[in-house]
C-alpha cells in the first residue's frame, strides 16, 4: 500500500524543477457541436477524448466518464475523421447528452495536435480543470475523482503507472520493458523526478495550459506527454503523481508505432537543449538537479 498521508505542497519554482517537486498523491476515498449556447455556461471539469477508430469503445467510455464526474462537467471528443464511423457515433452522443461535444478534424494529424486543439476549445469554454485520457479504457474513468482531489494543492496531476501503488496489466514483457526504459530515458535526460513522464492520464489546471504557449508545442505522438509535463515543471507549476492501474485496451488496435518511438527518442534531448539554451540566453541557467533514483 502507498501512504495515505496528504502530499506535501511544493512552492512554485520559476526556472528549475527538482525531483522533490514531484510527490505521490494519497489515495482518498460535427463542428456544430462547438457552436452551441453551452459556451456561455462554463463547466468546471472538461475531459478530452481524442479518437481514431474507436467506434467499439466510444459509447461505453463516454457513459463511464459521465458516471464519475461532478455535475458541472463536459466531455469533448476530438475525432480525426475516423474511417470506422467513430465521428458519427460521437455526433449521436452529443445529440443525446447536453454535456458531450465533438470536435471534428479533417485528418489524422497525431495525438499532440489533437490534444492542443482540444485544449483551445476547453479554455475558450471556460474550463477550470482539463483532463486528458485514452478512449479505450486503458485509463479507468473510476480514477477521475481521485485524480481531481490533489488539485487543491497541485497544478498538474499525473496518473502514474510507476509510483508506489501503480502498475500495468495485460502487457507483454517487451512492451513493459520499452515503457519503463522510455520513462527512465526521459527522466535521466531531462533531470526530473517524475516517474511516469510518458503517461497520458493527466489533469491540468487551466493556468498551466494558458502558460504553456500551445502554439509552440510541436510533438506529434507520445513525446507530447513528456513535453507538456516537463514544460509545466520548468515553469514552476506543482506536479503530483497519483498511482493508477493501466490496463491494455479492451478492443481495437494500439496506435503505438516505430515512428512514435523514434520521435520520442530525439525530441527528449532536443527539449532539454532548447530549455538550456533559453535559460542561458536569459542569463538564468541553473545547474541540472541530481536524479531521484
Amino acid at each position: 500500500m502507498y501512504s495515505t498521508r496528504a502530499p506535501s505542497v511544493v512552492a512554485p519554482m520559476k526556472l528549475q524543477a527538482t525531483p522533490k517537486d514531484v510527490r505521490p498523491a494519497s489515495q482518498p476515498s460535427p463542428q456544430r457541436a462547438l457552436e452551441g449556447a453551452w459556451l456561455a455556461e462554463p463547466a468546471g471539469v472538461w475531459v478530452l477524448l481524442p479518437t481514431y477508430n474507436e467506434a467499439a469503445n466510444l459509447e461505453a467510455i463516454v457513459s463511464a466518464v459521465l458516471d464519475h464526474l461532478p455535475p458541472i462537467r463536459r466531455i469533448l471528443i476530438i475525432d480525426d475523421s475516423s474511417p470506422d464511423g467513430t465521428g458519427r457515433i460521437a455526433d449521436h452522443l452529443a445529440e443525446s447528452h447536453q454535456d458531450v461535444s465533438v470536435l471534428h478534424r479533417p485528418e489524422k494529424r497525431g495525438l499532440g495536435p489533437a490534444y492542443v486543439a482540444g485544449f483551445r476549445v476547453a479554455l475558450e469554454g471556460g474550463a477550470r480543470f482539463i483532463a486528458q485520457m485514452d478512449a479505450d479504457f486503458s485509463h479507468s474513468p473510476a480514477d477521475l475523482p481521485r485524480l481531481l482531489e490533489p488539485l487543491d494543492e497541485a497544478d498538474l496531476v499525473l496518473g502514474s503507472r510507476y509510483v508506489r501503488g501503480g502498475r500495468v496489466e495485460n502487457w507483454g514483457r517487451v512492451r513493459r520493458s520499452l515503457s519503463r526504459a522510455g520513462c527512465l530515458y526521459a527522466r535521466t535526460v531531462l533531470g526530473v523526478g517524475v516517474q511516469d513522464l510518458t503517461g497520458g492520464f493527466k489533469i491540468f489546471r487551466r493556468e498551466v495550459l494558458e502558460h504553456l504557449e500551445l502554439d509552440s508545442i510541436s510533438a506529434l505522438g507520445y513525446a507530447f506527454q513528456v513535453e507538456t509535463t516537463y514544460r509545466a515543471m520548468r515553469a514552476g507549476f506543482r506536479v503530483i503523481e497519483a498511482p493508477i492501474v493501466f490496463r491494455d485496451r479492451r478492443v481495437g488496435e494500439s496506435k503505438m508505432s516505430p515512428a512514435i518511438v523514434a520521435e520520442a527518442a530525439w525530441r527528449v534531448p532536443a527539449l532539454r537543449l532548447a530549455t538550456t539554451r533559453d535559460l542561458r540566453r536569459a542569463g538564468r541557467l541553473i545547474p541540472r538537479p541530481a536524479s531521484s533514483d
